[in-house]
């Protein structure tokens, strides 16, 4: 089992921008999606030394959002202990679907392999994001 932890916040992926290119469009990705995914395999290569993983695998990971600076107390307690849960934009799949391109080509070959998939949103003081991957034998 693979668990590493990206001391930086999660971004989630916007939708594709496009471009002509003569008679050809491109699709491409904002610059703070593009630096995140870069980020994000850079910081993961130096973590993880070993191969890609291929065959199935399962993938758990956890998005951790700053909590606002405008909180009460109260609310900053119960957003910190995981009570108050993240229920606004961006949305959880746009977190995952930045995260798993992201990672493609240096924890797995390519995220088609992942068969089970278990994901949160909460808030923390510390934003991050925790990834656990464990090969299905």
């Amino acid at each position: 089992m693979i668990k590493l932890t990206f001391d930086f916040p999660p971004v989630a992926q916007a939708r594709p921008r496009a471009t002509r290119f003569g008679r050809e469009i491109r699709l491409y990705d904002l610059e703070q999606v593009h630096v995140y995914k870069a980020q994000l395999a850079e910081s993961a290569r130096f973590m993880y030394h070993g191969e890609p993983l291929t065959g199935p695998l399962v993938v758990t990971i956890k998005f951790y959002r700053a909590i606002q600076q405008s909180e009460t107390k109260k609310r900053h307690h119960l957003k910190a202990q995981g009570t108050i849960r993240p229920t606004k934009k961006p949305d959880l799949d746009n977190y995952i679907k930045s995260t798993l391109d992201g990672l493609n080509g240096v924890l797995w070959v390519d995220d088609n392999e992942i068969v089970g998939l278990h994901t949160g949103k909460y808030y923390s003081d510390h934003p991050r994001i925790e990834i656990e991957v464990e090969e299905l034998k």
